[in-house]
């Protein structure tokens, strides 16, 4: 069969490539696609550079959650260096099935933060995703550190994260909460304040309109790097 108009490529940003699809579903109310919340950590990482923050593709976060042997896991983990991070979010999918590209129903959000020890999910949906959250914590707990340091990091539910106010923007929401949790990190805020961590910054920027903004931000965005490609 042929490509259609919504296979179309329309930006190449690194190494996401993205089709006319995903400016439609930024424009509708439509659920997001691991490609759009790959494009925005990549660009959003890119406009932010740290040696010190890492924002997980949701593709590589998929199959560390998702690796069936342990070997494998190690092999694909350890070039990630998380050790040498001191904040690392990953995106969370339900998705189960491997074989089954871009599947899945539902985006929560995960963040470690090394003077913490902490890991902490962020769900827009009263907690949907904390088995799959739950899943990628023990897989990663392993690679964060020595021995000491992984023995002793802690998961933590975040049961005041914002919720979405319907049924398709939890993507939104992990865009929207990452880049909250980063200008936390950034700011003077996290060196005086290791116990609350991010969760007022969280609180206060991520609200219902603030994430039909970070849509239309999201979508302006596209379109302006693809004008100036």
């Amino acid at each position: 069969m042929g490509k259609t108009a919504a296979d179309e490529k329309i930006l190449s940003y690194n190494d996401v490539v993205l089709r006319q699809i995903d400016l439609d579903i930024l424009s509708g109310p439509y659920y997001l696609n691991d490609r759009i919340i790959e494009f925005y950590f990549s660009y959003f990482s890119s406009c932010h550079e740290s040696r010190d923050v890492f924002l997980v593709p949701p593709s590589i976060a998929f199959w560390i959650i998702n690796c069936p042997d342990v070997e494998g896991l190690k092999d694909f983990v350890e070039p990630l260096k998380l050790a040498e991070k001191e904040l690392v979010i990953f995106p969370v999918n339900d998705n189960v099935d491997v074989s089954l590209a871009g599947g899945g129903n539902h985006w929560s959000l995960l963040a470690y933060e090394r003077n913490a020890n902490v890991f902490v999910h962020h769900d827009s949906n009263h907690g949907m995703n904390g088995m799959q959250a739950r899943k990628l914590f023990r897989a990663v707990v392993g690679y964060i550190g020595d021995s000491d340091v992984a023995s002793k990091a802690k998961y933590v539910e975040c049961t005041d994260s914002p919720l979405q106010m319907n049924g398709y923007d939890c993507g939104v929401y992990v865009t929207a909460i990452a880049r909250a949790i980063c200008s936390w990190y950034k700011s003077s805020e996290q060196k005086n304040n290791t116990q609350g961590l991010w969760f007022s910054a969280v609180k206060v920027q991520v609200t219902p309109s603030a994430v039909t903004e970070m849509r239309k931000e999201i979508l302006l965005l596209i379109r302006s790097l693809m004008e100036n490609k």
